[in-house]
């Protein structure tokens, strides 16, 4: 099995977060670093990431997590902060987030330890949507709505048409409902502020066919095998 292949099936990363914790070189093979992608791993190999040994996980966990503000969507954070992953200190098995939301988002979030299922979500082939409620600051002009549906400039790389809607207006604010195929870093913000406004507020609601339910912030429950299969 090709290594980055084989860290996803360990729960670690993504094929893709393999690849760059591969680059890295954060991943050796029966004590020799590796950097290049294609190394193979055979039965009894001893793959290590930073120094701790890693294994496939045989039984996979799927978790739908609302995730509140405050939180970083990331193991462990470098200035302290609370992360996602507090409330799974004494899971039985290791997950990670599927993707990022960012630190003043909150909203729907999934966690798991399959790599592959964490690939086809992740990656930007497969087009899984996601959808958000944002409160964006003043009034939305028809000509940003339509900027918006039809792709706006981010780092010099135009986005993909968004599905946008208007669910509410004042002289103030505009909420609106959004959905996304892409996951750039900090996508809807940077959206709107290249349309000249600001996100107040922004809440993921439905990652492909899963939404929150009755979940309260803060809360989490396992996903039953129905709900994997439509992911």
């Amino acid at each position: 099995m090709r290594l980055q292949k084989y860290l996803a099936s360990c729960g670690v990363a993504s094929r893709r977060k393999a690849e760059e914790m591969i680059a890295q070189g954060l991943v050796s093979v029966n004590g020799q670093v590796v950097r290049e992608m294609g190394v193979l791993v055979a039965p009894g190999d001893e793959v290590m990431v930073e120094g701790r040994r890693v294994v496939p996980e045989e039984e996979k966990r799927y978790i739908l997590y609302y995730k509140p503000v405050g939180e970083v969507t990331t193991v462990s954070d470098p200035r302290g902060r609370p992360t996602v992953l507090d409330h799974f200190r004494d899971y039985p098995v290791r997950v990670f987030p599927v993707g990022r939301l960012d630190f003043d988002s909150e909203g729907l979030l999934i966690l798991t330890n399959d790599g592959e299922l964490t690939q086809r979500l992740t990656h930007p082939s497969h087009e899984v949507e996601k959808r958000y409620i944002a409160r964006v600051s003043n009034q939305l002009s028809e000509e940003s709505l339509y900027r918006l549906r039809n792709g706006v400039m981010i780092d010099d790389r135009k986005t993909a048409p968004a599905k946008v809607s208007v669910l509410r207006k004042d002289p103030f604010s505009t909420d609106i409902l959004i959905s996304i195929h892409e996951g750039r870093n900090r996508q809807i913000r940077r959206m709107v502020e290249a349309v000249g406004h600001e996100v107040v507020r922004l809440k993921r609601v439905q990652y492909g066919k899963l939404t929150l339910g009755d979940l309260e912030r803060g809360q989490w429950r396992e996903l039953t095998m129905d709900e994997v299969a439509l992911l």
